[in-house]
Formats: structure tokens, sequence, C-alpha cells
């Protein structure tokens, strides 16, 4: 059930980030509302902000699906997404799984307590997410202390 709504969360935050994109690049045309740097800061900020959720959505999506599959029927013991794709070797003495949200992770645990990963794309999206939030949040920041800047200034004077 969580792999459901995390995906049509990713799905609800792609349109979002389609919406703002499209909202920043109106910023180019004739028209734009005035000042246009503050309103394209502010546009850039909500669409990095909606990509970054977009990311992790689609990554938990990815845990919660394959966290789902354990245990669910014939031959779900150890995790599919453990044993799909890999050499009989890697698999050879696997025990049990270890799923995280937060840093978005699915690692594979052996009888000798080595782990793998079960997916490496959890740690591009784990990047991704992390860099479009931060960059969000610093030009939301870097938004706001202008504003402040500005004010100071004009009780100043």
């Amino acid at each position: 059930m969580l792999a459901l709504l995390a995906f049509a969360l990713s799905l609800v935050c792609a349109v979002a980030v389609l919406i703002s994109a499209a909202r920043a690049a109106a910023m180019a045309l004739p028209g734009r509302p005035q000042p246009w740097s503050e309103h394209l800061v502010r546009r850039a900020a909500a669409t990095l902000g909606w990509a970054a959720c977009a990311v992790y959505a689609l990554g938990l999506a990815g845990v919660a699906w394959s966290e789902a599959e354990v245990g669910d029927g014939a031959d779900s013991t150890p995790a599919p997404a453990c044993r799909m794709g890999f050499a009989p070797e890697i698999i050879n003495g696997l025990t049990h799984h270890r799923a995280s949200y937060l840093p978005l992770r699915f690692d594979c645990v052996r009888e000798d307590g080595s782990v793998y990963v079960s997916d490496p794309d959890l740690l591009w999206m784990n990047w991704t997410w992390a860099v479009l939030a931060l960059t969000a949040a610093l030009l939301f920041l870097g938004m706001h202390y202008r504003t402040e800047l500005r004010a100071r200034r004009a009780a100043v004077r």
C-alpha cells in the first residue's frame, strides 16, 4: 500500500514540477510580473522543491515495493530484490534484508555479515533529492535574506 501511495505522490510531484517549471520559464516572456528576479527565484525554488519530492517519492516507492514483496507468497524469502539479477555466488548465504527510508536503501545481508545493495539506483536518487532539496532551501533562504536586507537598508535611510 505504501508503495502505491509513494508512486502516486511521485506522479503528483512530477506534474507539480512541470507546472512550476512552466511558471519559471514564463518569466522570460513579455508582461512578466515585477520585480521579475524575485518571482524567478521563488518559482525556481518551488520547481526544485517539487523535483526533490518527486525523486524521493519514486525511490520510496521502490524501497516499499521491495519490502512488500518479502513474505508475499511462495519463493518470497529472502527478498526477491536481493536475488533477481545477481549471480549465484553473490546471493549464496543470503539470510535477510534491511530496508531504510531515510536514506533510501534496501540492503541484502549474508550469513557472514557482509552486505550488498539490491538496487544501485537508490544511490543516485538519494544524492539527487538531497541536492535538489538543499538548493531549493538555499534559494528560499536567500530570497528572504535579500528581502530583509532591503528592509534594513530602507529603515536606515
